[in-house]
């Protein structure tokens, strides 16, 4: 029940953002020109700037376990990894929510998952000053841990985690070759951060580039301090680096699965139960009485088949399958028509993302 919670928790927080999309796609060229064209904004307005550079989403991956999960359920080692990626984006949005203060002159990429040289990386949260970087990387580990030969064990028992060490020297490398190969030679510094409050390691030697929740007031201080004046050239690297951003990682490896095995319905976007039904244009759930209108709930159910099932045409026939509560033919027709593109009349028609 506890992680029934949890997840809850955070797709409830999801309901604020557009569902279903990810990465850093609010970086909009439309924007950054915009941006870069401004650059001497008054502090006030650099700040809905800086938010707007802000928004985290969760990867397509925990988005597809999440239907999964839901729809068929997991196998364990599946479900593990589903309820590891909840936690670690608990984490990151705790992060987002200690940075949103900060009135340093910085820019802030969020979720940014890159390639170079055939390798992928992946950064939680970028911070480009006007002289260097700070890649972080944020852990929501919990409870006692030994770090003993740079290995990380749960204490007490030889279960090993993996080093995050390894992983931001790794993403750390990549980014400063990436970077070199923009024509750029800004400084990177490095650091883990521990967010949660519950968790303890044990034995770090102290110049490891690790940030414990004790730490964090201090860190943004620093972060504040920093001296700082972006120019046009700083946000041209910005829309750059958004613009590599990939939304789906290579080695993303889903459970298997068909159609025919998945629960038709929609669910409630609160509770996430299917006992929902639909009165005049208003989809309302059984269990916690939430209500959501039906052109919402319709989409979200077309973003997420489209995400199972990239390789499948969109037709009002098969939404109307996949939503199965849905009465009216034609309001599945009026909803994919707003919001998608038709391709093809009569029978022969599907609908494309615009």
């Amino acid at each position: 029940m506890k992680n029934c919670e949890k997840i809850n928790e955070v797709f409830t927080y999801l309901q604020i953002e557009e569902r279903y999309s990810y990465g850093v796609l609010y970086f909009s060229k439309g924007c950054a020109t915009k941006l870069k064209l401004n650059h001497s904004l008054a502090s006030k307005e650099r700040k809905w700037l800086m938010d707007f550079y802000k928004k985290r989403t969760p990867s397509a991956e925990m988005l597809a376990l999440r239907s999964l999960y839901l729809r068929m359920g997991l196998a364990d080692s599946d479900r593990n990894q589903y309820f590891n990626l909840i936690k670690g984006y608990q984490g990151e949005v705790l992060f987002d929510g200690m940075t949103k203060n900060l009135t340093c002159d910085c820019i802030i990429l969020n979720d940014l998952l890159l390639s170079f040289g055939g390798n992928e990386f992946q950064i939680d949260t970028l911070m480009i000053y006007s002289a260097l970087i700070y890649l972080i990387d944020v852990k929501n580990f919990e409870g006692d841990h030994l770090y003993d030969k740079e290995k990380l064990y749960r204490l007490g028992s030889d279960y090993e985690l993996k080093n995050p060490l390894n992983q931001i020297q790794r993403c750390e490398t990549q980014l400063h070759q990436m970077l070199q190969s923009l024509g750029w030679k800004l400084p990177i510094h490095p650091s883990v951060i521990f967010i949660n409050p519950d968790f303890t390691l044990y034995q770090t030697p102290i110049d490891r580039p690790f940030l414990y929740r004790s730490q964090l007031n201090r860190f943004l201080q620093k972060l504040n301090q920093t001296p700082s004046k972006l120019t046009a050239k700083h946000w041209q690297l910005a829309e750059k680096i958004a613009s590599l951003h990939q939304t789906q990682s290579k080695n993303t490896k889903l459970p298997a699965y068909t159609y025919g095995q998945l629960k038709k319905g929609n669910f409630c976007e609160k509770c996430e139960s299917f006992s929902v039904t639909v009165k005049d244009r208003t989809m309302v759930c059984g269990t916690c009485e939430h209500k959501e209108p039906v052109g919402a709930a319709i989409m979200r159910a077309v973003r997420e088949f489209g995400l199972l099932f990239p390789g499948e045409r969109l037709t009002t026939n098969i939404i109307m399958e996949w939503c199965g509560i849905i009465p009216s033919k034609k309001c599945i027709q009026n909803t994919l028509g707003k919001h998608l593109e038709k391709c093809g009349v009569g029978r022969g028609s599907y609908y494309v993302f615009k």
